[in-house]
This record gives C-alpha cells, sequence and structure tokens, in this order.
C-alpha cells in the first residue's frame, strides 16, 4: 500500500524521528501507526531519541591502524562504568571495523554503513534500549599516508595518531604517545599563526610592563617568553616525555625523520558535564514536599 505525506507527518511528530525512519516502519506495519510506533519502540529507535538529550561524556577513544590509513573515533556513553561494559566494547569494535571498512570521514556517513543487516545506526539505537543510557559516537578522523603511522591510546580515554616521513614504526609510536601525553597543538614553531603569537606578546608585554623595568630589557624578556611559549604548544619544540633532555625536533631529527600530520582525541572534551549532587538534590525535593 501507498504510505502518504500526512501519515509519515503523523509519526515524526508522536516520535521525534527521522522522515525515512518514519516512512520505513509505516510500510513495514501497512500504514497502521500505532503497529509502526512498536515496530521502533521494539528496535529501540524511540528510546534512542528520548535518551538523545542526556550529556554522554564518558566513553572511549579508539585507533587503528591498516597499512597506511589510520583512524581514531571517539565513542560516548553516560558513564564510566558502561564505558567498560562488553556490550559496549563490542558496539566499538564494530564502529571501528565500520570505519575501517568505509574510510567515512565524518560520523554521519559512518553511521550508515551496514553491518550484516543492520546500520551502525540501528546497532547504536539498539544498545541504547538495552542498557538505558545515551551512546554516541562523537567524532572521527583519520590520516593517509606513503610513510610511516603511529598510534597511541592512553588508559582508553587519550589516544593519538601521528604520520611520519622517514623514521620506524616503533619511532612513530613514541611521538604518538608523547603527543597523547601533552596534547602540542602544532607540528613546529614556525606553524603558530602571527595573529596568537601577537596576541601571547601583548599579554606577555603587559605583564612585564608591572615589573618597572627598562623598555629594552622588557623586550627581552618578551622574546624569551615567547620563544618558550611556542616551544610549549608546538610538538617539535617539546621535551620528549621519555627522555626530557632531549626535545621531539632532536629526536625526529636523529632518526631523518619528520612529522607531517597528528591528531589526539580526549574522551569529553568540550562536553560541558553536568555537576550533580545528589544529596542536595534529595534535600532539594524534600524541601519542596515539606
Amino acid at each position: 500500500m501507498s504510505i502518504t505525506a500526512a501519515q509519515v507527518k503523523e509519526l515524526r511528530e508522536r516520535t521525534g524521528l527521522g522522515m525515512m525512519k518514519c516512512k520505513k516502519a509505516l510500510v513495514e506495519s501497512n500504514g497502521d501507526i500505532e503497529s509502526a510506533i512498536e515496530i521502533m519502540r521494539k528496535s529501540g529507535e524511540i528510546k534512542g531519541v528520548q535518551m538523545a538529550g542526556r550529556i554522554a561524556a564518558e566513553g572511549i577513544v579508539e585507533t587503528k591502524i591498516n597499512d597506511k590509513h589510520g583512524i581514531i573515533v571517539e565513542i560516548n556513553s553516560e558513564t564510566d562504568f558502561v564505558a567498560r561494559d562488553e556490550n559496549f566494547q563490542t558496539f566499538a569494535k564494530n564502529v571501528m571495523d565500520a570505519a575501517m571498512a568505509s574510510k567515512a570521514t565524518d560520523v554521519e556517513t559512518l553511521m550508515q554503513h551496514q553491518m550484516g543487516d543492520k546500520t551502525l545506526e540501528e546497532l547504536r539505537l539498539a544498545l541504547i534500549a538495552k542498557i538505558g543510557e545515551n551512546i554516541n559516537v562523537r567524532r572521527i578522523n583519520s590520516i593517509n599516508s606513503d610513510g610511516v603511522i603511529g598510534a597511541y591510546v592512553h588508559g582508553g580515554r587519550i589516544g593519538a595518531l601521528v604520520a611520519l616521513n622517514g623514521g620506524d614504526e616503533s619511532l612513530a609510536k613514541d611521538i604518538a604517545m608523547h603527543i597523547a601525553a601533552m596534547k602540542p597543538q602544532f607540528i613546529n614553531p614556525e606553524d603558530v599563526s602571527a595573529d596568537l603569537v601577537e596576541k601571547e606578546k601583548e599579554i606577555f608585554t603587559a605583564q612585564a610592563k608591572e615589573s618597572g623595568k627598562p623598555d629594552e630589557i622588557i623586550e627581552k624578556m618578551i622574546g624569551g617568553r615567547i620563544k618558550k611559549y611556542l616551544n610549549e604548544i608546538s610538538l617539535a619544540g617539546q621535551p620528549f616525555v621519555k627522555n626530557p633532555d632531549v626535545t621531539i625536533g632532536a629526536l625526529l631529527k636523529e632518526h631523518s625523520a619528520s612529522v607531517t600530520e597528528f591528531v589526539c582525541f580526549e574522551v569529553g572534551d568540550g562536553i560541558e558535564k553536568k555537576e550533580e549532587n545528589f544529596r542536595d538534590e534529595v534535600m532539594a525535593q524534600a524541601k519542596g514536599t515539606a
């Protein structure tokens, strides 16, 4: 039977799901809206919509390398407990397999990848229905290189990918470990934008003038502080975490290697977490009913 636009509109309004999902459920239910809702409930789709507004700032970061292609993905849950759950870990493995197979560069495309008889998005919704927490695949990035790709994940929460020209897998892994630990913003000091340097220079100048020192001394102080700042935020200028006596730049030079690209993810980075105090919440409720 044909499904009308009015039926799709009504089901969308009642469930909050997308047009194509609503139409698919209506086709499966032969146009019966109540049956379509039941189908969506069984698949976990409606519960997934209800959970969507809940903050998921825990989870894991995963990396995978296949020859000249490396991927990094952040998968979120509401609690660390669920992030360690076997069902969540299985889903994370599916995400990584789908990312590698599809070569997807964005989450939306990745979630439509077919895994057997279900898409990755359908597996996500089924997992939400099973465990009762919001689950998100938050972000994905990848590196393609004709050189060497290294990966490192610390505690499942911080991960890094790096591509090298020259060097070997051991060096690449060490550099990835350093990136995960020190989180540089740029590869080399000269990669830092002039605008950012000028902004920091203004701040350092204002601070230096408070010292009351002569202008020529202040100028030298600012020059030194800018150089230190550039080294602190750039990979090449940072002391190597495994041997602070050597900078990453010197380490790379020793191995006739250079970094062409890197990516670093940390679980929940940039997500505003809701701070909850269970005791205060219970007391507030008690006072409201007193």
